[in-house]
Order: structure tokens, then sequence, then C-alpha cells
């Protein structure tokens, strides 16, 4: 199994989470971000490892860094299947260093949606134009990226 992973690169101003108020804790918020992020490749990377441990299942993981915040979240299972769900922003207060700021932050929506190729055409399109998407970004605008 092979899984690959498209993630913002933590060179970038993100969209969100980000403060109202740029001048309030921006470097803390995204410091706070870019450790979830690696928390969230590192767990990732662990429990494929113990689908191997468990199943035998091999699993080859790679992350690659995005030039920009998405804003969807996009699943693609072997060429035949897609789940899509936008994200929603929203404005709510984070505990900072003891203090309250308002940021911008992002939740992706409750219904996703899924999309296979042995549905309508217009889902199997979706599949397709998804994939043809996904791979012209991996293999364009993004470099690698590690969790550590």
């Amino acid at each position: 199994m092979t899984v690959r992973v498209l993630l913002p690169s933590r060179d970038i101003d993100l969209a969100f989470p980000s403060p109202v108020s740029w001048d309030e804790g921006a470097d803390t918020i995204q410091r706070r971000w870019l450790a979830q992020r690696n928390a969230y490749g590192q767990t990732l990377r662990a429990a494929l490892q113990s689908l191997h441990d468990t199943h035998g299942i091999k699993a080859r993981i790679t992350f690659r860094a995005l030039p920009f915040t998405p804003m969807a979240k996009l699943y693609l299972v072997n060429h035949t299947e897609a789940l899509f769900s936008y994200y929603t922003l929203h404005r709510r207060p984070l505990d900072v260093d003891g203090r309250q700021i308002d940021i911008y932050d992002a939740n992706p929506m409750e219904l996703v949606r899924l999309f296979g190729t042995d549905s309508t055409s217009d889902d199997t399109a979706f599949v397709i134009q998804s994939q043809q998407w996904f791979d012209s970004l991996w293999e364009s605008v993004t470099a690698d990226l590690t969790t550590d």
C-alpha cells in the first residue's frame, strides 16, 4: 500500500488557523499548528506501521509540502473512490500562553461526499479529475516534507 499526503508547508503564512488581528500571536499560532501537523504525520505513520505489525500489510507513506493552505479535504482511494469535504471557517478564541486570541480556524464539513467510478459518469469524472489534480500538485509545486 502506498499513502501520499499533501500538507501545508511550514514556510507559508497559513490562511487558517490565523489570528483575526495579524499583530496578535501569528508566530505562536503557526508554531502550534506546525506541532499539530507533525503529530498528525507521526500518528499516521505509526498507525500504518501497526497495520504492518498486526496484519502483515506493508505500507509506504510519503509527505509533501504545499505552498498554500488547502480549502477542502480530499481522500483518493485506488483511483476508484474520492471522499471530499470543504472546510468551513469560523471565528473562535484560542488560549495562547495564558491569553485569549481570536482566531479564524477551519473544520471539515460534517457531510463528506463519496464519489466512485462504479457510480454515475459525473462521479467517475470527479474521481479521475481529482486524481489528476492531486498528481499535478505532487509532481510540480510541492516539496519533500518530514514530520519529525
